[in-house]
């Protein structure tokens, strides 16, 4: 009889929400295991005998050199999210352990949340919710701070994946004008390609969808901010990290920036003083662009599908590391 692959399964997802996604797959064919603390220590002693990781979305517990070189059985890493900047893909390339993600499972939330975040910038919704609740009746006040149709804002999209072509979509159906920029140009785009600097420079609202990557971090700094339209406005669904937070907060204090819509930070969450929780023309959301049911329904079939596809000896799907999708045990 094979004997049953161990499946390391991380928080922040609860236990029984592991098991009720797992257990209906695996069966007798794994075990899983659960780590008792959320703990460095503790991750590095339960990779020792780990042959598939179902990793940390949230980066706490991230699979960096030091936690690959300490699981030598590892055959198999599924993120449970889009995003891989918590697992160093090039140790484990180098280790020949292939790496999957849930690509395209939250492009439309995540683009619905553009879209919305857009709309509530335009607007001032969050400001004039705030105003209402403390008493206030700040009616003609709206016009004072520049209330904006979408439809006539240009759109600059950073990044043109799922979620980058989904937003542009949306914007698109609209009525805005919308143009993109992406590490490579696509030719089924149904948006305007522009070169990064061109982009910023005819862009009224900017949407980040890149990946955060060693060639997009800090890719948004001072200097490239300053070249947007005055009063322009950001959309932050990527990574903070791309748009460091004091460049943000360095843009709205001069006004290259009238407002942004932040669902990513530098730190998450952010510091308790951050100047970006006091600020008034910001609108923040704690990295839940991608949390409707829709999405997280979707993410949970493509797991059970790739562990699936291990348990039966399957090629993996999704694999975003130059490994080969077919798993082996070590």
């Amino acid at each position: 009889m094979t004997k049953p692959w161990r499946i390391l399964a991380l928080p922040p997802l609860d236990p029984s929400l592991i098991r009720g996604m797992l257990d209906p797959v695996v069966g007798d064919a794994a075990e899983i295991v659960l780590p008792a603390e959320r703990e460095r220590g503790t991750l590095l002693d339960a990779l020792a005998d780990a042959e598939l990781v179902l990793a940390d979305f949230s980066g706490r517990l991230a699979l960096d050199a030091e936690a690959v070189a300490a699981a030598p059985r590892l055959a198999f890493v599924q993120m449970p999210a889009v995003g891989t900047d918590s697992l160093d893909l090039d140790a484990l390339t180098a280790a020949g352990v292939p790496v999957a993600n849930a690509a395209g499972t939250n492009a439309r939330s995540v683009a619905e949340w553009a879209v919305g975040a857009a709309f509530a910038l335009c607007r001032h919704l969050a400001w004039s919710d705030r105003r209402v609740r403390e008493g206030g009746w700040p009616q003609l006040e709206m016009l004072g701070r520049g209330a904006r149709e979408l439809r006539a804002q240009r759109v600059g999209i950073l990044g043109y994946g799922a979620i980058g072509s989904e937003t542009a979509r949306l914007f698109q159906a609209l009525g805005c004008a919308v143009s993109y920029w992406s590490r490579r140009r696509r030719a089924d785009a149904s948006a305007t390609y522009r070169e990064l600097d061109d982009l910023l420079a005819t862009s009224d609202i900017l949407v980040v969808t890149l990946p955060l990557t060693d060639e997009t971090r800090g890719l948004l700094g001072a200097d490239r901010l300053a070249r947007l339209p005055q009063g322009a406005l950001l959309v932050n669904a990527a990574r903070g990290g791309i748009a460091p937070d004091e460049a943000v907060l360095a843009a709205l204090e001069s006004g290259r920036l009238g407002a942004a819509a932040l669902d990513v930070f530098d730190e998450e969450p952010p510091p308790a003083d951050s100047p970006l929780r006091r600020h008034e023309n910001v609108l923040l959301s704690p990295h839940s662009a991608g949390a409707t049911l829709d999405a997280q329904l979707a993410i949970v079939s493509v797991v059970q599908e790739n562990l699936a596809a291990v348990l039966a000896g399957r090629p993996v799907a999704n694999v975003v590391n130059a490994v080969e999708p077919l798993v082996r045990r070590r």
